[in-house]
């Protein structure tokens, strides 16, 4: 478990680690230069690119839903299963602007959690959660959190778990 937080941290990332800390769960806290693609995090992090959580938000048909994808930062995503799954004919990632409106956040550093750091529903990719560990930014581009995914997925408790990427 993180005994001491970094000394400058989003409310977000307070949040978060709040969250992860009452949970009683293992976790790193990784402060690293400015990143801006999830390349140059695996690299500052030291971790393998296929265990970055890469958070992605879309609207859902012509609604003004929203909800949030996870998958692994060496894969994209698929439309189509993501679409079938959700029952809905359109989807589209969110604009820049929604984004902000959605999770007050920049894209680069949208953490994979929904309720109750974010109110929205969460769905993280069955290719990223066959997989040991976790690493993501959180809710700042100069902060990551590394831990089991096991333990994220626990905590995190997504919505859904289905097969959304691709190479």
């Amino acid at each position: 478990m993180q005994s001491s937080h970094p000394p400058i941290v989003s409310t977000t990332t307070e949040r978060i680690m709040s969250l992860l800390d009452s949970a009683g769960v293992p976790y790193r806290c990784i402060e690293h230069p400015v990143v801006r693609t999830s390349e140059e995090a695996a690299r500052v992090r030291g971790t393998p690119l296929e265990i970055g959580g890469k958070s992605l938000l879309f609207k859902i048909g012509k609604k003004s839903d929203f909800c949030l994808f996870v998958v692994s930062a060496a894969l994209r995503t698929d439309n189509r299963p993501m679409r079938r799954f959700l029952g809905v004919q359109k989807l589209r990632f969110a604009r820049r602007e929604e984004l902000l409106s959605h999770t007050g956040l920049e894209p680069g550093c949208v953490p994979p959690f929904g309720a109750p750091i974010f109110d929205l529903p969460l769905y993280v990719d069955e290719r990223l959660a066959a997989g040991e560990e976790i690493a993501f930014t959180a809710a700042d581009h100069r902060m990551s959190i590394r831990m089991k995914m096991a333990d994220y997925l626990t905590v995190a408790n997504p919505t859904g778990v289905f097969a959304f990427s691709r190479a």
